[in-house]
């Protein structure tokens, strides 16, 4: 829990100094002021609201047990083997099976699942997905992830503000062609920092989910079959927002040019390689 709050401490950190020199190229002391500033707000902003808006951002509409029991049944139970608050629970309607959980803490915490997922997976393999997800919740990876999607789309939204309004008539203003690059450099920044993240905390989720399922095999059958089917079935929400792709389950995007130098998830068959060993009573 506390290296957590620490690599959360640390990434908040990391986004106000990020901004301030992006400001500072941008538009000299004027321009690492008002960064400065907007990174501080904009880090409070996305503790409290950032995953409100991501689940806005897929149109996700909330469940409960009278007019979606099969998925919020699966969840309430597994909630309770993991002794964790009943998260809030939600359905994206896309055909594209994934899954993904966000909140700020155990006690403001949601999980979603596409209507594709539910379709596809049998019941046993969709307790599996979304023990997964609540092994997010428990290892409180949520709040790291929810703020480094929210942040890494501000990010970007600065560097091309200043593409179109960079520069200010400061003397110490750096040369436009060094603006240029940290203008290239601050979005691919944002992505590598969801990259390390997401990579590490997977790991994590998949043997925790496992503890809380009983059942590692049921969630190795899941991935598989996710990624054989998520890459032909686009998801375009994430298409146009891949800074929210480290949440999911399994990497959404469709692939292709740069995005396919970003993956945010480890290799599927390595994932599944582990999760026979936990079924074997390996390590």
């Amino acid at each position: 829990m506390f290296g957590n709050w620490l690599k959360t401490t640390l990434l908040m950190a990391g986004i106000v100094a990020l901004f301030g020199v992006v400001g500072g190229m941008i538009g000299g002391k004027t321009g690492m002021l008002i960064a400065l500033v907007f990174g501080g707000a904009m880090n409070l902003w996305a503790y409290w609201f950032s995953d409100k808006m991501v689940l806005r951002m897929y149109n996700a509409r909330e469940v409960d047990g009278t007019n979606s029991p099969y998925l919020y049944n699966i969840v309430a139970d597994l909630a309770r083997r993991a002794e964790l608050p009943m998260p809030k629970v939600y359905i994206i309607d896309e055909a594209q099976p994934n899954a993904f959980a966000t909140g700020r803490n155990p006690d403001h915490a949601a999980v979603a699942a596409t209507t594709g997922i539910i379709r596809m997976l049998s019941e046993r393999e969709l307790r599996g997905v979304m023990a997964h997800e609540l092994a997010h919740v428990k290892n409180r990876d949520i709040l790291i992830s929810t703020i480094s999607a929210t942040v890494a789309g501000a990010i970007s939204a600065l560097a091309q503000f200043g593409m179109f309004f960079g520069g200010s008539r400061d003397d110490d203003r750096p040369h436009p062609i060094v603006g240029i690059i940290i203008m290239i450099l601050a979005p691919i920044a944002g992505m590598l920092i969801q990259m390390a993240i997401s990579r590490t905390r997977e790991f994590g989720a998949d043997r925790g989910g496992a503890a809380i399922s009983g059942d590692p095999e049921a969630l190795a059958s899941a991935l598989a079959k996710i990624d054989a089917y998520a890459r032909g079935i686009p998801m375009s929400t994430a298409d146009a927002h891949p800074e929210t792709a480290q949440m999911m389950i399994m990497n959404p995007l469709s692939g292709g040019g740069l995005r396919g130098l970003f993956s945010t998830h480890p290799a599927t068959e390595e994932r599944i390689a582990r999760l026979h060993a936990l079924g074997r009573g390996g390590s």
